[in-house]
């Protein structure tokens, strides 16, 4: 695509926009990764997943899709070296007690979804677990392993390599997501190690969750032997994993009330002793409340505390644009891209990408941003969904070249100028 045929972003500062691509006519994306010039990207509405060639990163050229089982989600995947992994999971925004998508956001998916009480569980119609392809070709994906899970499905995982993995699994006879260890010594035979949750989660072990909130795991980041897991309206959870077997609590922290919840990632900054902790908004029009990017003071481990806050979007009235406003997801320092205690890169679905310089972590100052135009076509298939930009997922090379998600946008290549 020549530069003069790019979308005219809506707002942009401190970046360029370089290319773009509908993927193959699958515009929604979720979670994506860049291996081997390859972008890997989830779909949200479109089941499966594709592979994008962006070797040269001003004409991406989608080379693969790979469609997902039979109302089963492939939104999120992780790719180090030859490897790629990806979860099913139940179709939730496809299923109609989510059409609304309060119901997603709110109570116990368990109960919902028909897991949480394995004495009248439903007949499932969804493939549920991690799938592990060979990507020594990542062109053309090559499934060599499989680990089934009994529930919902597995929603995240974190990856960079060795023999352990890390996932958020809805499992019969639990609540919500809990977090569970991979052993990947062999990755044609992945097995579960350990898991730990939130005690009042475990239905099936007598346990009772009496709050009508989502207390379920996102994801975890892992730093070492520790575990940071946003668990949306709980907060954050971290775990010591020196024992993959048998994770045990360092530190829980909850913010939500008097704050909205929707905790989704808790990222690391080991050489600072900060952590990144992002709420994500999850309802229109900012019903949930503003939600925030929060800066933590990470010296002593056990008593994780919050110093700042990274500036919300004010050059437009994003709360009356429609769509959802505030945080989704953030640059996660995986060690193939690039690595910054300094540099914060964050999705702020209808108000674009964000970047944050938090060099001075009691006042963090928002340098480069990045609006695109509406989408022209909507894959969201849920009803009353509004025609606005929701920016998803963002992904930086160590070169500062960032590849962004919409779930109708496809997706942009930026170079940060910063």
């Amino acid at each position: 695509m020549a530069s003069q045929d790019l979308p005219k972003p809506d707002y942009v500062r401190n970046m360029k926009l370089i290319g773009h691509s509908d993927q193959g006519g699958r515009p929604d994306g979720v979670q994506l990764m860049v291996n081997k010039g390859h972008a890997f990207v989830g779909h949200m509405f479109s089941n499966g997943f594709s592979v994008i060639d962006v070797r040269d990163p001003t004409k991406p050229k989608p080379v693969a899709y790979l469609p997902s089982a039979p109302n089963t989600w492939n939104l999120h995947l992780q790719t180090h070296e030859d490897l790629l992994l990806v979860i099913n999971a139940k179709n939730m925004f496809a299923a109609a007690e989510f059409q609304d998508e309060k119901q997603y956001y709110s109570g116990q998916i368990g109960k919902k979804v028909g897991t949480a009480d394995v004495e009248t569980a439903r007949a499932r119609d969804w493939t549920a677990g991690m799938a592990v392809y060979d990507i020594k070709n990542p062109a053309a994906p090559r499934q060599i392993g499989f680990m089934p899970i009994e529930g919902g499905g597995i929603h995240r995982i974190w990856y960079t390599g060795g023999r352990w993995a890390y996932v958020s699994a809805l499992l019969d006879g639990y609540t919500d997501y809990i977090f569970m260890t991979v052993d990947m010594a062999d990755p044609t035979k992945p097995k579960e190690a350990g898991r730990w949750w939130i005690p009042g989660m475990h239905t099936a072990g007598g346990e009772e969750q009496t709050s009508g909130r989502r207390a379920g795991l996102h994801h975890a980041i892992i730093n070492g032997d520790t575990a940071y897991a946003a668990w949306r309206d709980a907060g954050m959870v971290v775990l010591d994993v020196k024992d993959r077997t048998k994770p045990s609590l360092i530190a829980h922290k909850n913010w939500s009330p008097p704050y909205g919840g929707g905790t989704h990632n808790c990222l690391p900054l080991p050489d600072r002793q900060l952590l990144v902790v992002l709420d994500e908004a999850v309802l229109d029009h900012a019903e949930d409340g503003i939600k925030y990017t929060w800066i933590f003071d990470n010296r002593e481990p056990s008593n994780p505390i919050s110093i700042s806050t990274c500036p919300t979007p004010q050059e437009a009235d994003y709360v009356a644009k429609g769509g959802h406003f505030g945080p989704h997801n953030i640059h996660e320092n995986r060690p193939d891209g690039m690595v910054s205690s300094d540099t914060i890169f964050t999705t702020y679905q209808n108000a674009g990408v964000r970047v944050f310089d938090i060099r001075d972590a009691y006042r963090p100052e928002e340098v480069a941003a990045f609006v695109p135009p509406a989408p022209v076509t909507m894959a969201d298939t849920r009803p009353n969904r509004a025609k606005v930009i929701q920016t998803c997922d963002i992904w930086v090379s160590k070169d500062g070249i960032c590849y962004t998600t919409d779930f109708n946008g496809g997706m942009y290549i930026l170079e940060y100028k910063g």
